[in-house]
Parts: structure tokens; sequence; C-alpha cells
């Protein structure tokens, strides 16, 4: 019998029992039964695009695969709203991630698909490629319940089984040495493996699995970086010259307009610990028999749109958030400006951010980017300081009533762009994003922009500016390492983590894309089962063999000029 069955059996036959651990001063219940327990070869934590493609592609392997489903819907933000791809290079899609966009490519050539809209009314524009790309056959933009479909259809084919839960808040990671056995959700309930996948954007179980991570942005010496750390006010989504800092304007006595911080808080270059700005990407129509109105906030303060107001004194009149159409008359909207959809500095504070949050909390944070977007959109559309020309522009535009029908048509994701990313024996930087540092362990390929989006706004000569933007192109796609997905062997050998992964803050900004979380997904799968067949830890995964399994399988490595 392998070593890992044997601790997993010791592991539910300790959790059949009721005993107390005592951690430090802290006394921790462990009761359990054995109808709570689950066993299966690979335990995947997270129900993101990424986490859905690991379970299917270890399912296809062969192995018993349960996929724990915090928010009870499939595909992360790629069911959530964003359904305008980052794809950056369409070379790069390979495996499941490109049969996920090439099912969807299929879906809207059924006449059926279009009951909102005609087909020959789609624009078919997408983010540098055809939104139904004919040559291709793939899918870039899509409606959300359309992506949901084909993940539980993959899931469904693949025969994994799914579990709604959340990762117990307390020894939801139950560790033997430097290895899980088992995670203990919630309710009690317990399912034991022999190899785990944390596919939650946050990285929550190797958090608890005492896996190194960081929070916020290096300083661009750590890594010998040039994006990394405080950027000072640069160009991108940039508020407008012009807009005073103070309550009463020209008035420092009367203090700062909500959201506004007096000093950047280090020089350029510099680290913190600060996140860059979530939103949800709300789906909106102007299609009257599908739209929902926006209503006025319950908790509605009209001094958190000062900026706004104050934009559009100084002469901003649109860009306040993106229309990018996907088909039936439909929207993926997105931050678009400096005043816009992403809710700057409000994911964290001087003592907390979101992954340090509770549930609860974490629940109430995102409630507060809601509101503040609802609330954006409804003062677009009524409120006598926004002239009559913006609100009649925007009024025509509500929330899609056939989306997210059992949230209010709000999304199930807020948009976790960067979270804690992980620290391994090798973290993705700049440098590996621009091919000046080499990888021979590729397990697939990124090639967006490196990407951030504001992180806070700060008094700069007299004026309101953000920080934090960067937008900044690469030559082509590069090469992913496998061992940017591994934890140091020291911490947790038998745990894979394909979405909040080891990467600086500026190389975790391109690589944190949906296609590569699918990607790196697949490969994370590959290689749970070969460390389950060979009961090996995931760091001893012979990569000659993993590659050969990879390219079996599609997934691209590099591009044909590129060894």
């Amino acid at each position: 019998m392998h070593r890992t069955s044997l601790t997993i059996m010791k592991t539910l036959a300790l959790l059949a029992m009721t005993f107390t651990l005592v951690v430090g001063s802290h006394s921790i219940s462990l009761a359990a039964d054995n109808s709570a327990a689950i066993e299966a070869e690979l335990v995947v934590y997270g129900d993101t695009s990424g986490g859905v493609s690991a379970a299917v592609q270890a399912a296809r392997m062969g192995h018993r695969v349960v996929l724990v489903s915090p928010y009870g819907h499939l595909g992360g933000m790629s069911s959530s709203g964003l359904g305008w791809t980052d794809i950056g290079n369409k070379a790069i899609l390979g495996g499941i991630c490109h049969e996920f966009y090439h099912r969807i490519y299929q879906h809207y050539q059924q006449e059926s698909a279009w009951n909102h809209q005609p087909r020959e009314k789609f624009n078919n524009v997408g983010q540098g490629v055809p939104a139904l790309d004919e040559k291709t056959e793939l899918a870039s933009t899509f409606e959300p319940k359309i992506a949901e479909q084909v993940f539980d259809q993959l899931i469904a084919e693949a025969g994994v089984t799914v579990v709604d839960g959340r990762l117990a808040e307390q020894q939801g990671a139950v560790m033997s040495d430097n290895r899980l056995t088992a995670i203990r959700l919630e309710d009690g309930r317990v399912l034991a493996g022999r190899v785990f996948v944390d596919a939650t954007y946050e990285g929550d179980l190797y958090a608890q699995a005492g896996v190194s991570f960081f929070v916020g942005r290096e300083s661009n010496e750590q890594y010998n970086e040039t994006g990394n750390g405080i950027t000072g006010p640069l160009g991108g989504n940039q508020l407008p010259d012009g807009i005073d800092p103070y309550i009463v304007p020209g008035d420092a006595s009367s203090g700062l307009i909500a959201g506004v911080n007096p000093t950047m808080g280090g020089p350029v270059g510099s680290g913190d610990q600060r996140l860059q700005a979530y939103c949800y990407r709300l789906v909106l129509t102007d299609l009257p028999r599908n739209r929902v109105p926006i209503e006025k906030p319950a908790d509605y303060d009209e001094a958190a749109y000062e900026i706004l107001f104050r934009a559009i004194e100084v002469g901003q009149t649109s860009r306040f958030f993106k229309l990018d159409w996907v088909p039936n008359r439909k929207t993926d909207s997105n931050n678009a400006s400096g005043i816009s959809f992403d809710y700057i500095g409000g994911n964290y504070g001087d003592d907390w951010n979101w992954t340090t949050l509770s549930y609860a909390e974490r629940e109430e944070n995102a409630a507060k980017h809601r509101d503040w977007q609802l609330g954006l959109i409804w003062t677009l559309q009524h409120h006598p300081r926004v002239p009559e020309s913006v609100r009649r522009r925007y009024l025509p535009v509500g929330l899609s009533k056939d989306e997210f029908a059992d949230n209010n048509h709000i999304p199930y994701n807020l948009y976790i762009r960067e979270g804690r990313r992980m620290v391994s024996e090798m973290v993705m930087t700049e440098n590996h994003c621009r091919n000046k540092l080499p990888i021979d362990d590729s397990i697939g390929m990124g090639g967006y922009t490196l990407d951030s989006h504001n992180i806070q706004r700060f008094v700069h000569n007299g004026m309101v500016k953000n920080e934090g933007d960067i937008q900044s192109r690469i030559s082509g796609p590069y090469r992913i390492s496998y061992r940017a997905i591994t934890p140091r062997r020291t911490e947790c050998d038998n745990l894979l983590v394909p979405v909040a992964l080891s990467a600086s803050h500026i190389a975790y900004g391109s690589i944190r894309m949906e296609p590569v979380f699918m990607i790196l997904g697949q490969s994370a799968g590959t290689a749970a089962s070969m460390a389950i067949r060979d009961d090996l830890p995931v760091q001893e995964v012979p990569y000659t063999q993993l590659r050969e399994r990879l390219l079996q399988d599609d997934q691209r490595l590099e591009l044909p000029n590129k060894k």
C-alpha cells in the first residue's frame, strides 16, 4: 500500500473520533464522524477556471477527484462577468483551455443561442481578435451563463465530484509534518486526499498549510525589476488635472475628500503592502425586456463620489465604465478611466487586506464594492451634479435579468485581481515575462501585457492623482515554470498552486489571466496524476515525463521557434 494511502487512513481514523488538539493556549475540537469523511486521490479547493481544469485533467487521467466549490458556481471570473477575455496571444491556447473557448464558439453557431439579438447584429469585436473567430473556431467573448454551462459540462463528463463548501477558517488544513492529509470545511465535513490543489484566487488553502506567501508590491530592487513597487502618478487610467483634494476646495484645514491619501507613502520603486483595486465585472444591457434598472443603494453616500463630480467639472464626460459587448446585447463592463468601477483603496487598510478578512468580512467588503459600482451608475444616470447629456447617455443601461438570477443579477465573484502570491523556490518576475531569464521547465505560457490597476489616490502638486497603474507591453509569449506552482518541499510536498502562484506583483499582473489559469490548472492536474501514480512529492515529478504528457494533451509550452 502507498505510504500516502496509509496516511489518509490514519487521518480518517483520527478525524472519526472526538478529541482535542492543543495549539499554544487554544483548544480546537476536531470532532467528525465517518459519514462526514470523503476520500479522493485528488482534492481541488477552489471553483475557479484553473480549479475546473485541474480537476477535469486528473479525472481524465483516471483518478478519483473531488472539487470543492466555495461559491456554488463553477468558473470563477470566467463565469462571473469576465466575458471579454484577456488572451494576450492566441498562440498560448491549448488543451482544456482551447477546448473551453471552442465549445463556447460552437454554442454560438446555433441559431437558438441568439435569443436577445440577431447574430448579424453582433459586432464580433474582441480584445485584439474577433469575438467569434471563424479561422480558429474560438470564442473570446461570451455570456457568463454560457461559460458556466461549459464548465459544468466538462466536470460532469469527466466524472468529477463537486462538493459545495468553504474551508474552515481555523484548522481547515490538516497537516502531518510537511504534508496535507485532509481539509476540513466549515460544516465539519472532512475531505482526505493524496494530492491537493489550491485553485483559489486568494491562496486560502496554502496559507493555512503554512506555505510562504507575499501580499502587496515588492520593491524593484528585490528581484531586479523596473515595473514593481510604487509607481508615482503615471498616465494610465489617470485622473484629469485640476481635481482639488480638499473637502472645501483650496482649504487644506477642511480635510481630504473621501479615498485620498496625503502622500504616496514611499519613494518610487519602493515596496508596500497595498493591493491593486478590485471591481465586479457587471453584465449590463440596454435591451428593455432583459434590463433590470439600477436602484440607488440603500447606503448611498454622495460624498463618496466627490472625485467623480470634480472630474466632470474639470472636463471628463465619458469613459466612466466600459461597455464591451458580448453576445445577446450584454456587456462585460470593467473599469475604464481614473474614476470608474475600480473601488481604489477599498480592499485594504492600515492593518488588514482582503486576504486577512474572515468570510463574513469579505462578504461585507464585497457588498461595499458592489454598492460603489451601482452607486456610480445611479449617480451618472440621475444626480443633478452630472450634466444632462451624460445622464441621458448612461440612463438606458441596467443589469441583465437573465444573468446571476439567484444573486440579484450581480456576478458571484468579486474580481480578486491579486491576493496572496506564493513564494516558492522559483519566483516568476518581470525578467521572465520579458524572456530575459530562462525557464527550462515550462508548463504553459503567458502573453498578456504587464498589468496592474491603480492601488491608491494621493495628493500630488495640489491635485488628486492615482498611483499604481501599469500597462507595459511585452515582446511575446513567455514560459511559466513548474516550480512556480509547487511550494517549497519543506513546507508542503503534495500541494500544487496554479492560480495564486509564485510570482512578483508585476509578473503576476501578466500571468493572472483566465486562459493562463486554465492552462496552469491542466498542468497541475497532470502533475498531480503523476505524483499519485508514482507516490512522489510533487516537487519530484520528473519534468521530462510531465512535459511529454503535456504535449500529448496539446499544451503549448513554447513557441515553435523556441526550445
